[in-house]
């Protein structure tokens, strides 16, 4: 499904789960998860079915972020963190959601913090999932060569010193991409994924947003409850990332949860820790 957000930009969406459920007399209202995907350029598709078992908690909306997977692409002006979180306030403003919880997964995680920080009244909690207030690559580096050696850290360092090149792109998948987590990842959920390599050259190449970008000192106008969950074993977003937004997060906000034998997004390598806690946070 795609709805227009505004100037003719539709985002495409998916809905598991009802708002409104029977009980009794009544029909009760249940909470609604917003979920923010990985990439950028990806689809929300590596979120499910994973996530899918929270529908007997939760309304569930999957959503592709502007030039993301199955949404518009627009004007590549506007892919930035800006707009991609002020998207959202759009997106649910035509579909009437109110007051969701928010959970984003890597530069979903970013997303998430453009959209908390830029309208604190929006979520009504938020979950930031293996992802980062600011990139600080030489520590993704360190881990790098920690998981995989030497190579491996070089093969990161070319991608991500210049993400815009095509020839550093496969040298990545084959060397780092089986770094991200313990448990290896199914084919199946690579080959459905839909990827649009121009917006992570636009935001990671040089010079890119991916590069700059800082919420540290923002995150002080987050005013709802926050759950950062961080993979000890996570190159992308080493641990420290996660602790640097929990430090800037206002007193009293934050839970954190690290999991020592998982990587990057912690949900794959320990499921039934992973949303046994997600479960807990959504329901306190």
């Amino acid at each position: 499904m795609r709805v227009d957000i505004g100037g003719g930009l539709r985002l495409f969406f998916d809905i598991e789960g009802p708002k409104l459920v029977p009980e009794g007399p009544a029909m009760r209202e249940r909470p609604t998860l917003l979920l923010l995907h990985g990439g950028p350029g990806f689809d929300h598709s590596h979120l499910r079915p994973e996530h899918s078992t929270l529908t007997d908690l939760c309304q569930l909306v999957f959503v592709d972020h502007r030039g993301n997977g199955r949404s518009d692409y627009g004007d590549p002006r506007h892919w930035n963190l800006a707009q991609w979180g002020d998207d959202l306030v759009s997106f649910c403003a035509a579909l009437g959601i109110e007051k969701p919880i928010v959970l984003g997964v890597s530069f979903g995680g970013f997303v998430a913090q453009s959209l908390a920080t830029r309208h604190p009244d929006f979520p009504a909690k938020l979950i930031l999932s293996s992802t980062a207030g600011t990139m600080r690559l030489e520590r993704s580096y360190a881990m790098f060569e920690r998981l995989g050696g030497p190579n491996a850290r070089a093969v990161a360092e070319r991608f991500w010193t210049d993400a815009a090149n095509p020839d550093v792109v496969q040298p990545y998948l084959d060397t780092c991409f089986p770094l991200y987590n313990p448990t290896p990842q199914s084919p199946d959920r690579t080959a459905r994924s839909v990827r649009h390599t121009a917006v992570l050259a636009h935001f990671f190449g040089p010079g890119g947003e991916g590069h700059r970008f800082d919420f540290l000192a923002e995150l002080r106008r987050v005013r709802c409850p926050t759950l950062v969950l961080a993979g000890e074993l996570d190159p992308i977003t080493p641990p420290s990332l996660s602790e640097e937004i929990v430090a800037a997060l206002p007193a009293g906000l934050a839970r954190y949860e690290p999991f020592k034998a998982a990587g990057h997004s912690v949900d794959l390598d320990d499921p039934v820790r992973a949303f046994a806690i997600i479960r807990d946070f959504i329901r306190s």
